[in-house]
């Protein structure tokens, strides 16, 4: 088999210990074949023919593969004769946009696609932002597992995706706890905020997406661990695995609800508001309209007390004076001004 162009890496365990890194892929057969091997093969962005040579090499599923290039496959684990087959997404936020009116998500996912074997593990990235260092780190980390064969590996790469929907969901839930700051505030909302809210619930709608079906995909996973008798050994880390995911599905309906709550709460506190600047508007109407009706009853041109009289002009500015003060004193302790 030709090398494959593009991003490619390798690494091979012999017993549980490192021996090899970035060998050619015309090797990979080879170490296969080696019973005390475990081998991991990345591809970065691979093509349909470039996939496809290798998945003949291995004797992929071909709806695998095609699963593995196609666009907008959703979160899930499949099991074949000769392998299992899992697409999940890692996640991450962006930073804030410098303009408050941009409602576009800054959600940005990246899918990972694996193919686990009885001795090796092939996953196929598609877009650079997920960093595979970090599950090579994580894997280096934890050396002392690489003797529990493709189990280890997979924990490795699951256990990264997961922690990094964890910092995703805290990322938005601190978001939310920012706005609820000023949420009851004696200033309204401004627009900003308002669009804040929203991206925020766009951005939980996809996340959600991604990171229910986690449940499922960690739960065959170690349905299939229990099924094929693999080590024991990894039980307690695949527990520990499950129940991150639950959590962070958990947090991620909790914040959904949250943000939904935040957002009636906004347009009830808007209508609140409304409600309080229309019952001023009233009042102040109402004290405007007693010196109206004074002036209109004294300006008729029929004689009434006081008319052609200096004091006539002080009667009615008292009167004026004292009916608008009754009200704002009515009003007022009635909290309508």
């Amino acid at each position: 088999m030709t090398n494959l162009p593009g991003d490619v890496r390798t690494r091979l365990w012999r017993d549980g210990v490192l021996v090899a890194e970035d060998f050619p892929l015309d090797d990979v057969s080879e170490h296969l074949s080696d019973e005390r091997a475990l081998l991991w093969v990345d591809l970065l962005d691979p093509g349909h023919d470039q996939l496809s040579a290798l998945a003949t090499e291995f004797e992929f599923e071909r709806h695998a593969v095609e699963d593995a290039v196609a666009r907008g496959e959703r979160t899930k684990a499949t099991r074949y004769p000769s392998h299992t087959f899992l697409t999940v997404y890692a996640t991450h936020l962006e930073q804030e946009h410098s303009s408050f009116d941009d409602i576009g998500s800054r959600l940005r996912t990246t899918r990972v696609s694996a193919f686990v074997l009885p001795r090796g593990i092939v996953t196929v990235r598609r877009g650079g932002q997920f960093d595979i260092d970090e599950v090579v780190g994580r894997w280096d980390e934890h050396s002392d597992l690489m003797r529990f064969g493709t189990g280890a590996l997979l924990h490795g790469l699951l256990d990264v995706i997961v922690d990094g929907q964890f910092d995703t969901v805290q990322a938005l839930d601190d978001a939310i706890e920012s706005i609820e700051d000023g949420l009851f505030g004696d200033a309204p909302m401004s627009r900003a905020t308002q669009h804040r809210i929203y991206r925020l619930r766009k951005e939980l709608v996809q996340l959600r997406r991604v990171v229910l079906p986690m449940r499922e995909v960690v739960s065959a996973v170690m349905r299939h661990r229990t099924e094929t008798g693999n080590h024991a050994e990894l039980d307690g880390w695949y527990t520990d695995l499950y129940d991150h995911v639950i959590r962070a599905t958990e947090w991620t309906e909790s914040l959904r609800d949250m943000v939904t709550t935040l957002f009636e709460t906004n347009l009830s506190l808007q209508d609140a508001r409304l409600n309080t600047v229309m019952k001023k508007l009233t009042g102040w109407a109402a004290i405007i309209a007693v010196p109206t009706a004074v002036t209109g009853w004294y300006g008729m041109n029929v004689p009434y007390p006081g008319f052609n009289e200096p004091w006539g002009v002080l009667v009615s500015a008292c009167v004026i004076a004292g009916s608008a003060g009754l009200l704002y004193l009515l009003f007022k302790r009635r909290d309508w001004l």
